[in-house]
């Protein structure tokens, strides 16, 4: 025994095992954040117009912009409808109207040679037929009846230009050269290029977030795809209603010169799907969490004591992979970045001592 003593080894010193687990810290920092509204909608012209002949007759001539897909300035004269009946009929209107102001000039010097007559006549036998007022009147009422087919003359005579009434995209167009239109026939339509709209819908968590006064609040319209365009926009108005099969509430955003036919910018085209992004409320005081780190609206702490502490908080908003937290949470506390798999209150950890500088700073 003596020997198998003496040539026995020594019992091994064993360090205490430190079974914590490790956890990483941040300090909690408030900041203000700058909410972002984003919703979709469609591209839609603002104007649609049927355009429709206003005069009967032969088309002779027409554009060459003005078929589907052209592009037309304002003024630009479409089509041409012969005018060889509207100018006679202008012809006559003109010498109408110079035959009627010959009458009325004969008729005023009759009534003034009757109106020297009745002074050597007395009150009794002098009437206003005696002077001429009744032949005077008519006369002037022809000459105004006269002015106004002059007018209309000169209007059935200019419309024989179709003009665009604004910028526009050709959609269609139902006419061709010898074509005989009658007065009201549709025959081309158009789509005003000078503004286009888009609704898009506001969903009840963002409706909360949209600022109270949006008109000529400016948005973002971007396209998706392979080829991303961005174009500035305004809001200019609600609808005013709540659809009742979705709740939603919708706004217009409006852009100018979609196609670009004044600028260098590139052409946002009718129908896009877009993406239409503004800016809604500035929150204050508020955290940013990434939205794993809290469950059921509960967030871990670590207190003094290097123990863990459940801290229930109110998510205000969701935005991408953050939460926004407005109660709940304190400046400065410890929040803990990983949690252990299994949690508990009171249950002790171990900071890593490079994030617990960090979080210290």
């Amino acid at each position: 025994m003596a020997t198998i003593n003496a040539t026995a080894g020594k019992d091994e010193q064993v360090e205490p095992v430190d079974t914590r687990p490790s956890v990483r810290v941040m300090a909690a920092q408030p900041t203000d954040y700058q909410v972002t509204i984003t919703s979709f909608g469609e591209v839609k012209p603002l104007e649609k117009t049927m355009l429709a002949a206003q005069v009967a007759g032969e088309i002779v001539s027409w554009n060459p912009n003005f078929v589907a897909g052209g592009l037309i300035k304002q003024g630009d004269i479409l089509f041409t409808i012969e005018k060889d009946t509207y100018e006679a009929a202008l012809l006559q209107a003109q010498a109408n109207l110079s035959q009627a102001k010959a009458q009325l000039i004969e008729e005023e010097a009759l009534a003034k040679v009757a109106e020297r007559e009745a002074e050597r006549l007395s009150d009794r036998k002098v009437s206003d037929l005696y002077l001429r007022k009744p032949q005077v009147m008519s006369a002037k009422a022809s000459v105004q009846s006269a002015t106004a087919a002059l007018r209309l003359a000169q209007r059935d005579l200019e419309n024989c230009e179709v003009r665009a009434p604004y910028d526009a995209l050709v959609i269609s167009r139902d006419l061709g050269a010898g074509q005989f239109v009658h007065t009201g026939d549709v025959v081309a339509e158009l789509s005003s290029i000078e503004t286009a709209e888009v609704v898009f819908p506001i969903a009840g968590f963002d409706s909360a977030f949209v600022p109270d006064e949006i008109e000529n609040l400016s948005a973002v319209v971007t396209t998706q795809g392979r080829r991303s365009i961005s174009r500035s926009a305004t809001i200019v108005r609600d609808l005013g209603v709540v659809d009742n099969a979705t709740r939603m509430s919708h706004l217009v955003v409006r852009i100018d010169d979609p196609y670009s036919l004044n600028s260098a910018d590139p052409a946002l085209k009718f129908g896009s799907y877009v993406e239409v992004s503004f800016a809604g409320k500035k929150l204050t005081n508020v955290f940013e969490v990434p939205q794993d780190l809290v469950s059921n609206r509960i967030i871990w702490l670590l207190d003094e004591q290097q123990q863990l502490q459940p801290r229930q908080v109110r998510v205000l908003r969701e935005e991408g992979e953050m939460f926004l937290i407005d109660s709940g949470l304190n400046e400065d506390e410890l929040l803990v970045m990983t949690p252990p798999e299994y949690p508990q209150k009171g249950m002790e950890v171990k900071v890593i001592e490079d994030d617990a500088k960090v979080a210290q700073r």
